[in-house]
Formats: C-alpha cells, structure tokens, sequence
C-alpha cells in the first residue's frame, strides 16, 4: 500500500493503476471506519515486567493418543524447549522463559516496546509461532509417531510490577514442576510396576505428603527421587548467552595460490537451556543481566 500511497501522489490518477490505488486508499478513510472505535485499548501499563504463559489444550488427550511415555516423555519436552527457543530468537526482547509439562512462561523485559506493549499482541505472537514450531519440528523428535492432528495452545499475560514479583513467580512455576512430577513419578511406578489401576494408585497417594511419596519410591522401587534427572525435577529455564562457535573458513592466505582452511572462532548470542534451581538466590546471582534495567 505504500508504494501505491508514494505512485499515487508523484504521477497524476490519469491511468487506471494509479486511480485504482487512489480508490483503495480513499476506502480506508470510508464512512465505515468508525468500527475501530470498539477496539478495546489493551496496552500493557509501563515498568512492568510482561509475562506470557501458553499451556497445551486437552494435552492429556494428546499425549494418550501419541503415545507419550509416562512418567515424562524427554522427546515431548525436548520438543517443547525447541519450540520456546524458535519463539526467544524470534522476539529478541525475551529475557527469560521457563517450561515444565506441557507449559512455557516468557517473560519480556520491563522496558519493552515491542508491539506498542499491547497485550494481544504479545500474547497471540508468541503462541503462534510456538504452536506452528511444534508442528514443524515434530518429526525431528518423534520420528516414528506421526502427528495425528494439530496441537492447540492457549495463552495468557500477566504484569509484575518488581523483580520480586516475577522471581516469586517463577518460583511458584518451578515448586509446581516438582510437585506434579513428584505426584506422576510415584503414580506411574504403582501403575507400571505394581499392577495397580490408576483409580488404586490415586487412593493410594491420597492424603500424602511429599516425604511419604519420597518413601514409596525409595522402599518399593529403590528409587532416590533426588537423582532423577534435573529436566525433570526442576524444569528448563532459557537464558540468552554468549557462547564461542569454532568453524571452518576457506582463507587466501598472501603469497599463497590456492585457500587454505582455518579455524576461525566467533562468538554468539544463543539461547541456552539449563536445569536448575531457580527459587534460591545462586541462579540471580550468578545471571544477574536478566533483571538489569539496562538489559
């Protein structure tokens, strides 16, 4: 449209492309415009931290009919982080995300002007290009399960004002890694492994607390629920890093005739998944570029 905006105004509307373009453009400013008045503001308030948590719709219907292993699938949440990591590099103004199960959370710095800070905007980006990615990179982590039918992913934002806020809810996404996953490693293995249906296994960890799973799993199964892997425990967090490629490079060298190859080292940004712990004060410490206001 700005093409036609810039022809129409230097060449006179004599022919019939220029006056078709005056015609399109004279339509946006119809009678009908007036529509645009029931859009409803939604930008989001200023110094404030942008958090976008997707989670998957009807995933356990999902992960039934493809088969997931359980307790955890390590292709599904590999999958996942894959996903997340499309989205980071695609909205650089990404400083941190956050995953478990079948959910992400991204957080967008507090002085973002991305999309005018409108929510929806947020909101619909970043779910779409995490629903399209894991259709597209399926096959690269399940490569003998075809995908029955598209996944479907809602969303939604929340603002936290300080940096306490968004570490106290980060933290509140990763004690509920471990509790779920706590609860599904012990169901599973009185599923799997003690024969009991899974109406039995529920009965059975009704009422429990964190230390008597740990004991079933430990007396039943001689399982140390603390050398479970970390993804599964704690999550994935993606942070961005400077990290150094080491490639191959063809070089005219002076005095030579022919190119030589050279290793040439070049650092990058790249978007780095790490399992740990996230509640205590090492991780912020150690990263504390995530909450700088001039990050």
């Amino acid at each position: 449209m700005l093409w036609c905006w810039r022809a129409a105004s230097a060449i006179s509307a004599g022919s019939g492309r220029w006056a078709g373009c005056v015609r399109r453009l004279s339509m946006a400013k119809s009678k009908f415009e007036y529509v645009r008045d029931f859009e409803v503001d939604d930008t989001c308030l200023p110094n404030c931290w942008i958090v976008v948590r997707l989670d998957g719709r009807n995933f356990h219907r999902f992960s039934e009919q493809h088969d997931f292993k359980k307790p955890n699938d390590e292709r599904a949440l590999h999958l996942m982080t894959k996903c997340a990591q499309t989205v980071m590099q695609e909205l650089e103004d990404i400083a941190i995300a956050y995953g478990q199960s079948d959910e992400y959370s991204f957080v967008f710095k507090k002085k973002s002007r991305w999309f005018k800070r409108r929510a929806s905007k947020f909101m619909t980006h970043v779910v779409s290009q995490f629903a399209s990615s894991y259709v597209f990179y399926w096959k690269d982590y399940f490569k003998d399960q075809q995908l029955l039918y598209p996944p479907g992913f809602d969303g939604r934002i929340v603002l936290y004002p300080s940096n306490q806020n968004l570490k106290d809810y980060l933290s509140w996404r990763q004690a509920d890694c471990h509790i779920n996953n706590l609860y599904n490693t012990v169901f599973w293995m009185l599923v799997q492994r003690s024969g009991l249906t899974p109406v039995q296994a529920q009965d059975r960890l009704q009422g429990t607390l964190a230390g008597d799973k740990n004991e079933i799993l430990f007396s039943e199964f001689n399982i140390n629920y603390n050398n479970e892997p970390l993804m599964y425990r704690k999550g994935t967090v993606l942070i961005w890093q400077k990290t150094n490629e080491v490639m191959t490079k063809k070089i005219k060298l002076p005095k030579e005739t022919e190119e030589k190859e050279v290793e040439v080292t070049r650092t990058r940004t790249k978007v780095v998944p790490l399992h740990c712990d996230i509640i205590g004060d090492q991780f912020w410490e150690e990263y504390p570029e995530i909450l700088a206001e001039d990050s």
